[in-house]
This record gives structure tokens, C-alpha cells and sequence, in this order.
């Protein structure tokens, strides 16, 4: 793997405390899986960031190799790999996420803004 993407990808997982790596934006999600993890990180109502890998093949690779996980999204915090939805919502289900989310913030988030889905 490359080490400038390698080190791209460390600096962008520890600037951001939520970094899902998916096939997108947050604004315009290019399946269903990403759509997924972004309106479960949206309903929790913490800050999160969303890097569309969707074209950059070396990127996708570089974050396969690193995480051992080989489908996209990949879910970040607080510079932890967590794998996808399928990971989180069992540890939301729990109450792990809180804890979790709740340490990487420093506390519960702001009330969640309402938000209109125009599917």
C-alpha cells in the first residue's frame, strides 16, 4: 500500500470523530449501504463525515488492507475501525454506540434537527 494514502487516510480518521469511508457524499449516497449508515448516523444526531472511495480504487484497496474488511462503508470512530451497520446496530441496540459515542464526544449530542426525506 502506499504510504501517502496510508497516511491520507490516518490524518482523516483523526479529524474527524465519525468517518465513514462509503460510495458518496452524505448528501448523495451511490447505494444503499452508505444511504443506510448515513441515515443511522443521522438519526444519533452526532457530527459525522462521509469521504466518497467510490471512484478511487487505490483508496478502497488502501482501507481494505488496513481494516481487513472488504466491502464499503467503513465506519470510524474516534480513530477506531467499527465496521458497517451491521456491527453498529447490534452495539447501539445494547447501548455500547452511546457509551462509545458518548466518550469520543464528551457527552450525549445536541437535539437532533428535524429533517425531511424527500424519497
Amino acid at each position: 500500500m502506499p504510504e501517502d494514502l496510508k497516511e491520507e487516510i490516518a490524518r482523516e480518521v483523526a479529524s474527524t470523530r465519525i468517518v465513514v469511508y462509503g460510495k458518496g457524499t452524505k448528501m448523495a449516497p451511490r447505494c444503499g449501504f452508505t444511504l443506510e449508515t448515513v441515515e443511522f448516523f443521522n438519526a444519533l444526531g452526532y457530527p459525522f463525515e462521509v469521504i466518497d472511495v467510490l471512484e478511487n480504487m487505490p483508496k478502497r484497496e488502501a482501507l481494505s488492507e488496513i481494516t481487513d474488511w472488504p466491502t464499503l462503508p467503513k465506519v470510524f470512530i474516534n480513530g477506531k475501525f467499527f465496521g458497517d451497520t451491521d456491527i453498529l446496530e447490534p452495539m447501539a441496540a445494547s447501548g455500547e454506540l452511546k457509551t462509545t459515542l458518548e466518550e469520543a464526544f464528551g457527552g450525549a449530542p445536541a437535539a437532533p434537527k428535524a429533517t425531511i426525506n424527500l424519497r
